[in-house]
């Protein structure tokens, strides 16, 4: 029975992933898989490239035929020249960078709000929203009637005064 690495798509339309597999020559791309040895999603940055390497030995060694691109992603992860005895069997792989957990962006942002010297708030704050920015536009706006008012009567004793 000839053997195959192949790979088998999963995932939606334009998003794929793909599970390394080992099938019978025979069988369609995602056909009935003997052994499911790995996953590779070419869409993420680096592409995450999962083998596990020992089985992929084993069934190299009895005589599984990778297909291209299955290659391909052994020589990236270093199996391929391992199985065939070449160096740089360690891969060129790359690996992304470990995401902080959010304890440590928590403890983070902690310690940077503790250490800068009391910067405040860009906003100032409100003592009673817009209540407190209604009564202070009223209170001016009964000032200056007062003031007209004080003009008026002024003005109209010393018009009266003629008159009379």
């Amino acid at each position: 029975m000839a053997v195959k690495i192949k790979l088998a798509r999963i995932g939606k339309i334009r998003e794929p992933h793909y599970r390394i597999v080992v099938a019978d020559a025979r069988t369609r791309r995602n056909g009935r898989a003997i052994e499911t040895i790995g996953q590779y999603h070419p869409k993420e940055n680096p592409s995450r490239i999962e083998v596990n390497s020992e089985r992929v030995q084993y069934w190299l060694g009895v005589g599984a035929q990778p297909t291209e691109p299955v290659r391909n992603i052994l020589e990236i992860t270093g199996d391929w020249q391992k199985f065939k005895g070449l160096p740089g069997a360690e891969g060129r792989l790359q690996r992304p960078e470990p995401k902080p957990s959010k304890k440590e962006l928590f403890e983070a942002a902690l310690a940077a709000a503790n250490e800068e010297p009391g910067v405040e708030a860009v906003t100032p704050k409100k003592k009673g929203g817009k209540k407190a920015e209604d009564k202070e536009a009223k209170a001016e706006k009964d000032a200056k009637a007062e003031e007209t008012k004080a003009d008026k009567p002024e003005a109209e004793q010393k018009s009266g005064e003629g008159q009379a």
